[in-house]
């Protein structure tokens, strides 16, 4: 289970930083977060969803599996 979760981790991450700085960069162009803003903000702020996202999807994922 570890691995699936690991796994959902760096691919949410990784989704979330792109979508989060399209995103930013097209839409959100004045948001701030930590003294950033823009796209990069939005991507960061996406890059911690998606980890947040994948590690819960890919746990899950690992439990469906197993049974």
């Amino acid at each position: 289970m570890g691995f699936a979760s690991i796994g959902g981790m760096v691919l949410g991450a990784i989704l979330g930083l792109l979508v989060g700085a399209f995103l930013g960069g097209n839409f959100a162009t004045d948001f701030q977060l930590f003294g950033i803003r823009g796209y990069e903000a939005t991507g960061i702020l996406g890059l911690g969803i998606g980890l947040v996202l994948g590690a819960l999807l890919g746990a899950r994922w690992a439990r469906r599996a197993a049974d």
